[in-house]
């Protein structure tokens, strides 16, 4: 994985989002207007914190967050979610 430009400031995290299903597990292929969001992906910046509350996350964690987390953002050809930490439902 290359080093990322980006760096998140105070509590937010950049996640770079799972690759969504194509096929559904009995082999029938997924049209892209029906895919879902995916809602885990792997966490490739984080932010220095608040005063007071450290970050939780670190780079390299998978995690889970809501399917309306954060807002997209599109860097040197790939896709990412910039979101706060709170935004973050776990580690997995």
């Amino acid at each position: 994985m290359s080093k990322i430009s980006i760096k998140p400031l105070a509590d937010r995290v950049l996640v770079e989002p799972a690759a969504a299903e194509t096929k559904t597990a009995s082999g029938i292929i997924i049209p892209d207007t029906a895919k879902e969001k995916p809602q885990q992906g792997k966490v490739v910046a984080v932010g220095d914190g608040k005063k007071d509350e450290p970050m939780t996350v670190k780079v390299g964690d998978s995690v889970l967050y809501g399917k309306y987390s954060g807002s997209e953002l599109k860097w040197e050809g790939k896709d990412y979610l910039i979101m706060k930490e709170s935004d973050i439902l776990a580690i997995i």
